[in-house]
């Protein structure tokens, strides 16, 4: 089974000025962030006149972004009602698609960023080629199951190391043995479906800004770290992710933490000693409880099932890696000194009452923050955060410019 180009969504080939484009996006961010919402109240929020609400309502609504939401009101009302507007979550769906080193993840969420479906798949060969062939393979499959017919308004790839969304390429993959792969070619090549990547710390902060616990404040200044078998950073001001040239900013790797009380100081490729990734990645975990005879032959999904059935090792185990997480984020804290730092770590996902030990730690090394209670935070997504991202990256770009989407009716993929 394929997916027919005409099936979805595609980009236009003039899209609109920038002030129209700018007055959707500040109307369906309001909807999203408030809705359903009368025209009336969105105007007020908006600080827009009334007919320019009605005018971009009218339009976000023929492109299917917007719905009319009636309510029967609670007394008699004289004149027009007020009928609220919300996000239509009936025509459209996201295709997130996360490449961890072991595997790859497809989600797939309404334009909320509501799940709707998850399904993850071991690599059987992680090469560039056999991983990009499976995703291209399996995703048109698990669109015909679980779209209901709604129409995909493109697929978000993230994935670790440094990631070059412009060109949709990454650059470099070192867990991977990935360089210079073409992800959004290739992708799109075989999908026929707008592809847009990027790397998976920038696709949370993205997702932290959009639709986050946190929101307000990530929009305002935030840094986001991430921790698992690769470490990295972003960095996001004004409502915008800093990207640098190539899209290098936010490699954070090589930051020195030393060891921890049970997590020795492990050796980096770079040739020293104690770097953050190299010292608390998932894999050093899941070494480290191997070599310890704790759980033989141990997959680091063991080490967190352990950690959930509040097994004193593990939980020891996780409160270490916590406080060596905790040297970066007050050094990024008192560099940066963001409005928001948000850390996605599989043990703060799971175990909340880390965040306190990750909140004691940085009070005592940050100049800037001794009291960082407020400003340190979990990811709002838990252990799915990183399907929810993917997809964050598409929805970022819908809510961003609104207008460059064409209108679709409800339609369904091609079948071969």
């Amino acid at each position: 089974m394929t997916l027919a180009r005409a099936d979805v969504p595609t980009t236009r080939p003039e899209p609109p000025g920038d002030r129209r484009t700018s007055t959707a996006s500040v109307v369906l961010r309001a909807v999203l962030d408030h809705g359903p919402l009368p025209r009336s109240t969105i105007a007020r929020l908006t600080g827009l006149s009334g007919a320019a609400v009605s005018r971009q309502c009218a339009e976000l609504s023929e492109l299917g972004l917007l719905r009319e939401r009636p309510v029967r009101p609670a007394r008699a009302v004289v004149g027009r009602p007020h009928v609220p507007v919300d996000v239509d979550v009936r025509r459209h769906v996201v295709v997130g698609v996360h490449i961890a080193l072991l595997h790859w993840t497809f989600v797939l969420t309404d334009l909320r960023g509501r799940v709707l479906a998850e399904r993850r798949t071991p690599h059987r060969d992680p090469s560039p080629l056999a991983v990009l062939a499976d995703i291209g393979s399996r995703t048109p499959t698990l669109l015909d199951e679980h779209a209901e017919g709604r129409a995909p308004l493109g697929v978000g790839v993230a994935t670790g190391g440094w990631v070059d969304p412009e060109s949709g390429v990454v650059v470099r993959h070192a867990q991977l043995g990935w360089t210079d792969v073409e992800v959004g070619r290739v992708l799109e090549d075989t999908l026929g479906i707008p592809v847009r990547v990027e790397s998976h710390s920038r696709a949370l902060a993205k997702a932290e800004q959009l639709i986050g616990d946190h929101r307000t404040r990530a929009r305002s200044s935030q840094v986001h770290l991430f921790v698992g078998n690769v470490v990295d950073a972003a960095i996001a001001t004004g409502d915008t992710v800093l990207h640098g040239p190539r899209s290098a900013a936010g490699d954070v790797s090589h930051l020195h933490t030393g060891a921890g009380t049970i997590l020795p100081a492990a050796s980096c490729p770079c040739g020293r000693s104690g770097c953050v990734q190299a010292t608390v990645a998932d894999r050093q975990l899941t070494a480290h409880v191997r070599r310890r005879n704790l759980l033989p032959d141990a997959t680091f999904a063991d080490v967190l099932t352990s950690l959930e059935a509040n097994e004193p090792w593990a939980v020891d185990l996780f409160r270490d890696r916590i406080g060596l997480v905790a040297r970066v984020v007050a050094l990024l804290i008192d560099v940066i000194n963001p409005e928001i730092l948000v850390v996605s770590e599989a043990g703060l996902a799971r175990r909340p009452e880390l965040l306190d030990v990750l909140h004691a730690e940085v009070g005592r090394l940050s100049h800037a923050r001794p009291d960082p209670a407020d400003a340190v935070v979990a990811s709002s997504f838990g252990p799915g955060a990183l399907g929810v991202a993917a997809s964050a990256v598409v929805l970022d770009e819908t809510y961003s410019r609104p207008l460059w989407i064409q209108p679709v009716s409800v339609p369904r993929p091609a079948r071969t």
